[in-house]
């Protein structure tokens, strides 16, 4: 993203309270482990919730939950409706509560993000993030579709596939979570992006938005449902991974452990 632009200050206020809860199958530290050989099926996501994001089946792709629907964003073409029976080895929905539309300026993802950390009711709670309009530009990634025996999250991003479209609308769907809940799932802004004419989507990188309507919704709720599988029942997770989230998160490449 260009540097040189400035950005004016969203001046925002805090979001309303919903009575909802934030619903997540699996956790990331289970994605870095390579520990993601079950997953949730799409219908029991949606009757969950119409909002969220996730991941496609063996980390083959980034998922977009908006208005109800599952949409996939893989390498094999641009974004395509899912059907009940697909599987996601990771997913964060809610049901996206009834909140005012602020209307956001030009801003770099740091203003983005700042304008979101304006509206959150606390720091200690879970807030659902959407963003509807124009950006400038947005840089989006997807990964490949992984085969037994399953690598880690950092290995697989190593090979992700980044594009980014410029001029483009769209809708940037999200979480904001609590620092505590590293591990458990991303830390801070997690977005996911789907272009309004369906052409392309992905995890986001970076993004600067030109004009459009931010709504963020608190949740104080939280319901986490573990995967049952083998592969996750034998592999003891750690918190060892976590300073690698960041840079899988960012598109930062992640430095070897003798390099470290």
């Amino acid at each position: 993203m260009t540097a040189e632009r400035r950005y004016a200050p969203t001046v925002m206020t805090p979001s309303p309270l919903s009575g909802a809860a934030v619903t997540q199958f699996a956790v990331i530290d289970a994605l870095l482990a390579g520990a993601y050989d079950s997953g949730l099926r799409v219908a029991e996501a949606r009757s969950i919730g119409d909002f969220g994001l996730g991941c496609v089946d063996h980390l083959g792709g980034e998922v977009v939950i908006v208005d109800g629907e599952a949409i996939e964003c893989t390498l094999d073409g641009p974004p395509v409706a899912m059907d009940d029976d697909d599987i996601l080895p990771f997913a964060i929905v809610c049901r996206f509560p009834e909140v005012p539309r602020v209307s956001l300026g030009e801003q770099d993802f740091a203003g983005f993000a700042a304008c979101v950390e304006g509206a959150l009711t606390s720091r200690n709670l879970f807030h659902a993030v959407r963003f509807d309009g124009m950006l400038s530009e947005v840089r989006v990634r997807v990964t490949p579709r992984q085969h037994h025996p399953f690598p880690g999250l950092a290995e697989v991003t190593s090979h992700q596939v980044e594009t980014v479209p410029r001029d483009i609308r769209g809708t940037v769907v999200g979480f904001w979570t609590p620092a505590i809940y590293q591990g458990i799932a991303v830390a801070g802004l997690h977005l996911h992006f789907l272009s309004a004419d369906r052409s392309i989507g992905g995890h986001v990188l970076d993004l600067a938005a030109e004009s459009g309507d931010l709504l963020v919704g608190a949740f104080a709720r939280f319901d986490l449902h573990l995967p049952t599988d083998d592969l996750f029942l034998r592999t003891e997770l750690t918190h060892a991974e976590d300073h690698r989230i960041v840079a899988v998160e960012g598109g930062v490449a992640v430095p070897d452990e003798e390099s470290s």
